[in-house]
């Protein structure tokens, strides 16, 4: 009898451990997300905030920053971050060469004292190397950010099996705790389903999340290139937060597939990855780049090949032009007209370089007009794309 009052005892605390964690992961997450001291915001954004941010004294008012916060979701399923995030896949994953391990987590903790508080990771990316970069770079800082990781790849023996996928619930509890134990944390702010799994109904992913949240081991749980119906029934089960899936000039099939009018309808966020379609819209790329044969996806992209990067450039220079009168990059273009679209999208620009976190981070202060984001749509709608974003096996995966 003793030791059952004990183990009850244990059970006990720790579940009071977790749940004042979260507490105050919440509390710091909602308070490191700051208010503009300069530039405006839209309407939106202000009623998003409710003005009530705190400004964070640590950021000089000259310095590039995320000082706006958005809110992914609502109801229990809200998330409240910084308007911008960071994808960290490019630190080691599939984008040529990259700095060292220290200057990664340098300009890692950059971002964060630069406002940022949500990092998006998978175990993908490197098999658990990525995670545990990211775990390293943000160890000291937990209590101020998020992290977003992502479930769903098979593997065997650490090497994806590309042509299935695996959201099996074992398998999902699986990569949760490989994810945490990486990220050297105790709960993900986010844990994405990567791949539909054509084997594994969405009702039984979105109960298995359900349960990692009630366990504490997750706060939100979302979705990755999926189509409305899905999201329907899963949310149906468990609320969804944010739906992720590419989203840029190049790219804009949520908005003629209904996934982004749905997200809009049932108030879930949406998370564009590639914002800047891999590096392209940022100017950087042209049909001379030499792309790391051994670390760099974009060689096998139909859209990355010498012929369709130069037809597809008359695209960044139009973005060029628009932003030569109002002093902004290219970049800050594409990002920033993402973030004009609406108010529950939260871009997530990955970078090695300081200069571009500085660039991406800059984009969170600018507003367009509506006959400026019309101005700019008609332009670049008129322009043929070449190429297509995946190989047949990848396009594959997202589901129609």
């Amino acid at each position: 009898i003793m030791n059952k009052i004990t183990d009850m005892k244990t059970e006990q605390n720790n579940e009071m451990s977790r749940r004042g964690f979260l507490k105050r992961t919440a509390l710091a997450g909602a308070a490191i997300c700051i208010a503009p001291t300069w530039g405006k915001v839209t309407a939106a954004e202000k009623v998003i905030t409710g003005e009530s941010a705190i400004s964070h004294t640590t950021i000089p008012s000259g310095m590039a920053a995320v000082r706006t916060q958005r809110t992914l979701g609502s109801g229990k399923a809200a998330f409240t971050v910084s308007a911008m995030g960071y994808g960290c896949m490019g630190l080691n994953h599939n984008r040529s060469q990259y700095p060292s391990k220290e200057k990664e987590i340098a300009l890692v903790r950059e971002a964060v004292e630069r406002g940022v508080t949500l990092f998006d990771t998978a175990e993908s990316y490197g098999y658990h190397v990525n995670e545990k970069l990211v775990g390293e770079a943000l160890k000291g800082y937990t209590d101020r950010v998020f992290v977003s990781s992502k479930f769903g790849h098979k593997f065997v023996n650490g090497v994806q099996v590309k042509t299935e996928e695996d959201s099996t619930p074992a398998n999902i509890r699986r990569v949760c705790e490989n994810s945490l134990r990486n990220l050297g944390v105790e709960t993900l702010g986010m844990f994405y389903q990567h791949r539909i799994d054509p084997n594994t109904p969405i009702e039984v992913v979105a109960e298995t999340c359900s349960e990692l949240i009630k366990e504490g081991k997750i706060l939100h749980w979302g979705m990755c290139e999926v189509n409305t119906d899905t999201i329907r029934r899963a949310h149906k089960i468990c609320p969804i937060t944010a739906i992720q899936s590419e989203y840029h000039f190049m790219h804009r099939t949520v908005e003629e597939n209904g996934v982004l009018a749905l997200c809009e309808e049932l108030d879930i966020g949406f998370v564009p990855y590639s914002p800047l379609n891999r590096g392209f819209l940022g100017g950087m790329i042209n049909e001379y780049t030499q792309f790391d044969t051994s670390n760099d996806n974009r060689q096998t992209l139909p859209r990355f090949q010498p012929k369709a990067i130069r037809a597809n450039y008359r695209i960044v220079e139009v973005l060029n032009a628009f932003g030569r009168t109002r002093g902004i990059t290219p970049a800050q273009v594409a990002l920033a007209w993402l973030m004009n679209k609406k108010p529950f999208i939260v871009p997530i620009p990955g970078t090695t370089k300081l200069s571009h976190l500085e660039e991406n981070l800059r984009a969170t202060e600018i507003i367009f007009m509506p006959q400026e984001m019309k101005e700019l749509e008609d332009t670049v709608a008129a322009i043929p794309i070449i190429g297509s974003r995946y190989d047949a096996l990848q396009e594959s995966k997202i589901q129609k």
